[in-house]
Formats: structure tokens, sequence, C-alpha cells
């Protein structure tokens, strides 16, 4: 069960080129041991507030917080603390599981006992066997994706962001990332960027939905439905225009 303790915090993210705002005074807390949806139509910010959350871009105004380190000042601790996995994220098709996995473990400073012990750890996590030794550009995209899931778990983070994890999958593929973020969310704090509906039924307890760069809606997925309401009419009515993941 989520405890009040916020694992991930948005402090009035704004981020601006030019005249045009991509992100206005985005401000949420997850706490930690919750699986929280981000929710919004394609364009409508979510890449690029995980991005701040992240410390990967600098936000044009307000701060963001992983487990109490400010991102802006202290990224490095941060960073050891989070997990990330971007949208179609970088991979090294030459590369091997195993190569990569040892390649990021080195990064990180992992010791030779912790690095195997880790590796062993996310290959059972994420199923990789099968691929373990096989050039990453030959893998399913599906097991791409578990491969940069991996990646992000390497090194036991607290808290794990995932940018539309599911994207271009097939129904298999999407159900085993989804059943690997439910174990997952059984001890990490997790924010999960989609604009799919299904997807925030199936893994979140919460659902922080967005449009044009602003929040317009945060609540349990329960409250959605409340007086005959649901998650996806509250969607409609919000994001009006735009189309609706199904």
């Amino acid at each position: 069960m989520p405890n009040s303790t916020p694992m991930i915090e948005a402090r009035g993210l704004s981020k601006f080129y030019g005249d045009f705002s991509a992100v206005r005074d985005m401000s949420f807390e997850v706490r930690r041991g919750e699986i929280v949806a981000f929710l919004g139509p394609n364009g409508a910010g979510k890449s690029t507030t995980m991005k701040m959350l992240t410390g990967y871009l600098a936000p044009s105004e307000g701060s963001s917080r992983i487990a109490g380190c400010d991102m802006a000042r202290d990224r490095l601790r941060g960073s050891a603390l989070l997990g990330y996995l971007p949208e179609n994220g970088p991979l090294y098709p030459d590369m091997t599981p195993s190569t990569m996995l040892e390649f990021f473990a080195d990064a990180r400073g992992l010791s030779p006992a912790r690095k195997r012990e880790r590796i062993a750890a996310v290959v059972e996590i994420c199923d990789l066997r099968s691929v373990f030794h096989k050039p990453i550009g030959k893998l399913s995209k599906g097991f791409r994706q578990r491969v940069g899931m991996a990646q992000a778990l390497l090194h036991e983070p607290e808290v794990l962001i995932m940018d539309e994890p599911t994207a271009g999958l097939d129904p298999n593929q999407t159900a085993e990332v989804r059943e690997t973020m439910l174990r997952l969310g059984k001890e990490k704090t997790i924010l999960l960027s989609t604009h799919i509906l299904q997807e925030v039924e199936a893994v979140a307890s919460r659902a922080i939905i967005v449009h044009e760069g602003r929040k317009v809606a945060d609540a349990l997925l329960e409250e959605f439905r409340k007086e005959g309401g649901s998650l996806a009419k509250t969607f409609r009515e919000l994001t009006v225009g735009e189309a609706v993941g199904v």
C-alpha cells in the first residue's frame, strides 16, 4: 500500500520554446508504493514533463525531486535512485542483452559481485534468458522493450519512470510488459506515461490527466467511476477534439 512519502515531485514545472508552452505549471506528487498513470493525448506534454522530472531536460520554471533529491542541484544522487525508460529508448543494436547490461553495470560502478547478482536478477524479472546472447538489433520490439526495462532496473532503483512502455507492441507483448509492471509495482514507485486508457485500467491505481501542457485532473481510478462516470468519459470531456487511445 502507498504511504505518505513523496518519491516523485513536480513543483510548478514549465517548459517554454519561444512563445510555445510545452508544459505549464505542472505540479503533482507520487507517493511510495503507487503506480500512477500520466495520461494524455499525443502532444499533451507527457514526455517533456518526464524528461524534466528525470533531470534530462532543464525546466524553464519550477523544480523536480526524486526521493527528495532536487534533480537540478543533486542529479547524480537522484539518478542513483531512479530507473528511466524513455519512449523508444536508445539501445545498442550490435550488443547483446548480456554485453549491454555489463556495460551499464560498469558505468554505474557496480562491483563485480553486485554486477553478477543484479544482471541475474533483471534477466529473471524481464524474462530475457532466451535472448540473452542474441544481438539486440535482431530482437522483436517486445524483447527490446524488456532489455530497456532491464537496464532501468539494473541498479535496483526505488523509483521507475516509464514513457509509453508498450507503444508499438502486439497484444501478447503488451500483456507481458504490463504483467512485469504489476510485479514491479509491489516494491517500486512507478510513474507510467501513456495515452492508452486500457493501459491505465490494467496497471494503475491513480491517473493524472494532462492536456495542452496542463494538468486537468488527478484522482484515484475509483473516483473517476463515481456517479456513473468513467475514466474514458472524463478523458474525453477534458481533451475535447483529441483522439482517444483504446
